[in-house]
């Protein structure tokens, strides 16, 4: 580690590296970054003048990995690409924030999981919502019993994407249910702290739309002790997200609850005993936050919270949703009992960044 810090490689140049996490890694007094891995010869020369980078290409990744110059990469290529991207910097010791979703199989997280033991170095999914006050304010409500046991769950998280953007180009699984739908899940999990037993969905296709996916699906899911959860995500409606949960004695209704941006805060009403109130935690750099807890995590030779297993949680209810888009018929989950590690230590409340101009994004590959 040079200096206390922990050197980050950005691996792919896209528009969630460029919005986010590429100017929200400076609000880290203990991250860095020293490189960048992208095949964009514009966003090569532009990103590398304006973080002074050093810059490789995808054909050199193996050569960075070996090259003593980065502690820690942070994967943001596409879904399908999560696995062959960051299986090698695993096994070479290097650490790994990964995007969400985690792969496109169980399987391809699994694999990863074994090569983090293999090689030593930790792997963190970059839920960044684990790390900002809003969300972790409406979990510990949850496990407080402010609004009794929670029974109900419903969300709604869609935008209008173009169809030529790459994510509209490669299947289910760079399609709106993982892209989107691990929001909801990964939420509903830690609102109820509860595992699902069991998965139905849905969809449909908006006429006149070229996707190589089902664009609106809805999901349900069920839970232990009768609680009920459902969502739907959809590429082809106006921009919309919000949840709501109802309890014995009360609800929540969370909007906005899963955006990012240097004016979104969090925010959330708590009706009770027919008496409501307002909650906002105000606007945080969430992706610098997270960044800064997997430094420290590095750091300090600990796991991350929302390690492997958390990403792969999420992965098998991903591939249920599949089989029951594909089949018609609800799937059942293996039961499994709720790990309870989120902890209110993982909050960072740093000042948010204004996101700089992209560079050239590349809609088809996503790089």
């Amino acid at each position: 580690m040079a200096q206390g810090k922990v050197r980050y490689a950005v691996v792919a140049g896209g528009e969630i590296s460029q919005r986010a996490f590429m100017p929200g890694i400076a609000r880290s007094e203990i991250s860095e970054m020293t490189a960048l891995v992208t095949g964009d010869p514009k966003k090569a020369e532009v990103l590398s003048e304006r973080y002074g980078l050093k810059v490789y290409g995808y054909d050199e990744y193996e050569t960075l990995l070996h090259s003593g110059e980065i502690d820690a990469v942070y994967v943001a290529t596409p879904n399908f690409r999560h696995r062959e991207d960051t299986v090698p910097a695993l096994e070479a010791g290097i650490h790994v924030l990964l995007e969400k979703p985690m792969a496109t199989s169980v399987a391809d997280a699994e694999a990863m999981i074994e090569a983090a033991k293999r090689g030593g170095a930790k792997l963190m999914i970059a839920y960044r919502l684990h790390h900002e006050p809003g969300t972790l304010e409406m979990i510990d409500h949850m496990r407080r019993g402010t609004i009794g046991a929670p029974l109900a769950f419903s969300s709604q998280l869609t935008q209008d994407l173009n169809p030529q953007n790459h994510r509209a180009k490669h299947g289910y699984w760079a399609g709106p249910v993982p892209d989107m739908g691990t929001y909801p899940i990964n939420a509903v999990r830690h609102l109820f702290g509860q595992e699902p037993i069991e998965v139905s969905a849905m969809g449909d296709d908006r006429p006149g739309r070229d996707y190589d996916c089902t664009d609106s699906v809805s999901v349900s899911l069920r839970f232990p002790e009768g609680r009920l959860a459902q969502f739907f995500v959809s590429y082809s409606t106006s921009g919309h997200n919000h949840l709501s949960v109802v309890g014995e004695k009360g609800s929540l209704l969370a909007k906005p609850c899963y955006a990012f941006g240097p004016e979104v805060s969090i925010t959330y009403e708590l009706s009770v005993d027919g008496k409501s109130q307002s909650h906002s935690a105000g606007a945080v750099e969430q992706f610098g936050g997270q960044t800064d807890y997997f430094s420290q995590c590095i750091l300090d030779d600990v796991e991350p919270e929302a390690d492997g297993i958390e990403g792969l949680r999420d992965m098998r209810i991903l591939e249920a949703i599949e089989r029951a888009l594909e089949t018609g018929q609800p799937q059942t989950l293996e039961p499994l009992a709720y790990r309870e590690r989120i902890r209110n230590d993982q909050v960072r409340r740093f000042a948010t960044v204004e996101p700089p101009e992209v560079v050239s994004v590349e809609t088809i590959t996503g790089d």
